[in-house]
């Protein structure tokens, strides 16, 4: 039981306001005691940049398997996802060994989601861009057969619900990231048809806003996912290196879709 902030807010509340100063300092010094005990301490904290590093990396291809694993059977196509991830990351020897071993246990009958998640919950709960970059690569995984079944978004929200994100807030990463992926097949398809074009309404859902958005509404959402996005921040925050490229890819993406949409609307 932590009283050092009854005393402390008590004393001074004395010395300025007497016996109503005491009661009041003692009050303020109760919530205090209170806050530190349950979230302060953490926030104080000065979490370690590798195990930061290292949660993350573990998560991201354990929960993948997982999710994977959902309907029962680990399909070609979400094995291919996941080497996909691995590749884009540049992962050989030790590395990828363990991205593997990570991957294999998720879809271990034993595999405990909320355990798992709990070591990204104590080194990145308070590092929202890492979490969302952590939901994107996961919705990456899930729509790596052509779409996301119940129990696949069941497991989205799972992760969200551990980190207080709304299921509202997940189905809409889920359509920014099939935009993405659209947005980006389109582009690099390498056709010179029309038809092959990324859509003025796919670069509308990769910000993840309506095609009636106002020219601040467009300039907002940008800026926002941009700064979400950026790699060197996000390996600030403790997403591993390894991971810079996936990041600068999703940059781009959101950059290209931002240039087509200022060109349809004539903004500068």
């Amino acid at each position: 039981m932590k009283i050092f902030g009854k005393i402390i807010c008590g004393t001074l509340g004395f010395i300025v306001g007497g016996p109503i100063g005491l009661l009041l300092g003692i009050w303020i010094g109760h919530s205090f005691d209170k806050g530190f005990n349950q979230d302060f301490g953490n926030f104080f904290e000065d979490k370690d940049p590798s195990k930061t590093q290292a949660a993350f990396f573990e998560s991201t291809f354990a929960v993948m398997g997982h999710i994977a694993k959902a309907d029962g059977v680990v399909k070609k196509a979400e094995i291919d996802a996941a080497e996909q991830v691995m590749l884009k990351l540049g992962l050989t020897g030790e590395k990828r060994a363990k991205a593997i071993k990570a991957f294999n246990s998720g879809k271990s009958i034993g595999f405990d989601l909320n355990a798992q998640l709990q070591g990204l919950i104590t080194n990145c709960a308070r590092k929202p861009s890492l979490i969302q970059m952590f939901l994107e690569i996961q919705i990456l995984g899930a729509t790596a057969d052509g779409n996301i079944s119940h129990t696949e978004m069941q497991i989205l929200y799972q992760i969200g619900g551990a980190f207080k994100i709304p299921t509202s807030q997940i189905d809409r990463l889920v359509e920014m990231v099939i935009a993405q992926q659209s947005f980006y097949q389109s582009g690099a398809s390498g056709g010179s048809a029309q038809a092959n074009a990324p859509s003025i309404e796919q670069a509308y859902k990769v910000l993840g806003i309506d095609t009636s958005a106002t020219e601040q509404e467009i300039k907002r959402a940008y800026r926002k996912l941009m700064s979400q996005h950026h790699p060197d921040k996000l390996v600030a925050k403790g997403m591993p290196e390894e991971m810079v490229k996936m990041a600068t890819e999703k940059s781009q993406e959101i950059q290209s879709a931002y240039e087509m949409i200022k060109k349809q609307k004539g903004v500068n």
